[in-house]
């Protein structure tokens, strides 16, 4: 495609005020990471079944960000080629999260997660290009390590929210008819209003830059269509740099092992803290705020270095500093089912916290600099199928070797978790990053 207008510098406020709109779309996602597994078990799901409940997420991602990817690439509107897509995945999410405490069986919930996915998912590729798009080359690593610290606050926020509630005076054990508690009611509520207010803030703040007379042409003389759309995921796919090839393999590891954690560390808690796997009890109602308070934790940590890493993303390279972070969250994992006192928690969480800092910044910059900057909206979907395949696969093999292999027991999840990471620290060694990447992205 012919080049774009030159793209201006940046200032550091210009850049959060950017990102400012991760805010809202990350706390839709703790609180789907930190209360849903919960929520399933409130309405009488079983343990074993948490990963078949949650293919929402994997499933829409494989289906929806390639296809809103490659529409946005052919998006010539008035409003812009990404800005469409936020808004209308914003209203959704919303929607969706104002709703889903109100779930009154265990298939309202589960089918309101799949609409919030899907519109998750319908925001989240067209802003990773947006960032790629608004910045020059040598502001990447800035622009995703600053979307990684709103990503870090943002679940810092809601994992906290339930916890904060208790400490304002709310009876934490205060719950509805279907046992859901009040205070993960609000907490839904409180990310309903972030998802559409924190996005329309970063479009109205930072816009996108305009299209070149010639750039809407190239884009108007694309076929229409979804049979067009589907070819050109599929010319991208045959066509893939081998850089973002060998990073599938990084990407299996370590989204089979986050989606692992994420699902199984508050029943781990459950059974490590207050000896209990009963999701009606007070102990389990625990171990959730627990979970809060420690994901909370890592959230911030990973806020904090999302800006730390930057000048050693700079120095050492992402290759380099993301299999160290991905070590780091790994040998916490590995720690945290031995654990039975609430404080010594805290401890694994700055692991996992450089980890998670790492995962939502670092693998965007190597992949920025190994795609060809046309296709960076068709490339930013295919990379999400490198997160959801992975997810996919533990949705449907973790059930079945949960009882088998695991004994049934979410605390040998989380040592699992681990050890995944670990081997995606190794994996990520194996990358090949073309030589005209930028510094700070080899």
């Amino acid at each position: 495609m012919t080049p774009g207008p030159t793209k201006p510098h940046l200032s550091l406020r210009q850049i959060v005020q950017m990102n400012v709109g991760f805010l809202g779309l990350q706390f839709s996602f703790g609180l789907q990471q930190s209360n849903m597994g919960p929520i399933y078990s409130y309405l009488g799901a079983d343990e074993a079944a948490l990963p078949l409940l949650s293919l929402a997420g994997p499933m829409t991602g494989l289906l929806v960000q390639p296809i809103v990817g490659a529409m946005s690439d052919r998006t010539a509107s008035r409003y812009g080629r990404r800005t469409p897509y936020f808004l209308i995945g914003a209203i959704l999410c919303s929607l969706s999260l104002f709703a889903m405490p109100y779930s009154g069986a265990l298939w309202m919930a589960a089918s309101l997660l799949w609409i919030m996915d899907a519109a998750n998912n319908t925001t989240m590729e067209p802003y990773r290009a947006y960032v790629s798009d608004r910045l020059d080359e040598k502001q990447h690593a800035q622009g995703y390590l600053t979307q990684s610290a709103f990503t870090g606050l943002a679940q810092t926020l809601s994992y906290l929210a339930p916890s904060i509630l208790v400490w304002l005076g709310m009876n934490k054990d205060m719950v509805d008819a279907n046992n859901i508690p009040v205070i993960t009611k609000i907490s839904f509520l409180i990310g309903a209003v972030l998802s559409i207010c924190t996005i329309a803030y970063s479009i109205w703040r930072v816009p996108e830059l305009p299209l070149t007379p010639q750039q809407r042409a190239e884009i108007e003389a694309k076929k229409p269509g979804v049979g067009a759309t589907l070819r050109e995921i599929w010319d991208a796919i045959v066509a893939m740099p081998p850089a973002m090839r060998q990073m599938a393999w990084m990407k299996l590891f370590q989204w089979y092992g986050m989606v692992c954690y994420w699902q199984y560390v508050t029943y781990s808690i459950a059974r490590s803290l207050f000896n209990t796997s009963d999701p009606t009890s007070t102990g389990f109602r625990d171990a959730v705020l627990v979970n809060g308070q420690i994901g909370g934790f890592y959230n911030a940590v990973a806020f904090v270095a999302a800006f730390a890493l930057v000048p050693f993303t700079r120095r050492f390279g992402a290759k380099v500093m993301h299999a160290a972070c991905l070590t780091a969250g790994g040998l916490g994992m590995l720690a945290i089912p031995s654990i039975d006192q609430q404080a010594w928690l805290f401890i694994p969480m700055i692991g996992v916290g450089l980890c998670w800092a790492s995962i939502m910044g670092n693998p965007y910059v190597m992949l920025a600099s190994s795609i060809p900057p046309e296709r960076t909206g068709v490339y930013m979907g295919i990379f999400n199928m490198f997160i959801v395949i992975p997810m996919l696969i533990q949705s449907v093999t973790l059930p079945l070797y949960y009882k088998p292999l695991l004994g049934g027991d979410a605390r040998n999840v989380v040592l699992l978790a681990g050890a995944l990471l670990l081997c995606a620290a190794v994996a990520t060694l194996f990358v090949k990053l073309p030589q005209r990447a930028p510094e700070g992205a080899r």
